[in-house]
C-alpha cells in the first residue's frame, strides 16, 4: 500500500510525516477491522469469516511495527535517548508506545500452540485489545493538533464496536 501511494501520489513536501501518518492510519484501520469481526459475525451470522480474524490482527500488528519503525528510523534516526524522552514527555507518543507494548503479547500468543497452552487465559489476555483500541485512538487524537474530525470518526467507530460488545455481553448475562 505504501509503495502504491509513493508511485501514485508521491510523499509530498514532508515525506517522513507522510509515511508516519500513512502507516499509522492503516494500522488503526486494520485494528478496528479486527475489532469488527465479532459484531459482524453476530449481526450477519457469517461464522466462516472468523478464520480470518487472527490473520487480520497479525496484519494490524505488522502495520503497527512498520509505523513504529518509520518513527524510529526516519524520524528519530535511531536516537534512542530522544525516543525515550518522547515516550515520557509527549502524551501521544506515550499512548502509542503503550498500545504497541500491549500488542506484543497478543501477537506472540496468536499461534495455535499458544492458544492450546493458555486455554481460557488466552481469551482473557486477548481482551486487552479493547484497551489497545482506546490507546490507539487516543494516540491519534492527541497527535492531531487542529482538525480532530478524523480521529473523532475513528473514536466513534471504536465506541460503536465496543458498544456492540457491551450489548452482547449484557444480553448474555440476563
Amino acid at each position: 500500500m505504501l509503495a502504491y501511494r509513493f508511485y501514485s501520489e508521491g510523499f509530498g513536501a514532508n515525506p517522513i510525516e507522510t509515511i508516519n501518518r500513512y502507516t499509522g492510519d492503516w494500522a488503526l484501520r486494520i485494528l478496528l477491522l479486527t475489532l469488527a469481526f465479532s459484531p459482524l459475525i453476530r449481526i450477519t451470522r457469517w461464522h466462516n469469516i472468523i478464520q480470518y480474524r487472527r490473520m487480520v490482527g497479525l496484519f494490524a500488528f505488522f502495520y503497527v511495527c512498520v509505523h513504529l519503525s518509520s518513527y524510529i528510523v526516519l524520524d528519530q534516526f535511531f536516537d534512542f535517548s530522544e525516543i525515550i524522552d518522547d515516550v515520557f514527555k509527549r502524551p501521544f507518543i506515550t499512548a502509542g508506545f503503550s498500545a504497541f507494548i500491549l500488542l506484543i503479547p497478543l501477537a506472540v500468543t496468536s499461534t495455535n500452540k499458544m492458544v492450546e497452552r493458555l486455554q481460557y487465559r488466552w481469551i482473557q489476555l486477548h481482551r486487552i485489545i479493547y484497551l489497545i483500541g482506546m490507546l490507539t485512538v487516543l494516540h491519534f487524537w492527541w497527535m492531531v493538533k487542529i482538525d480532530t474530525r478524523e480521529p473523532m470518526i475513528y473514536a466513534i467507530i471504536l465506541a460503536i464496536l465496543l458498544g456492540f460488545r457491551l450489548v452482547f455481553y449484557l444480553k448474555r448475562k440476563v
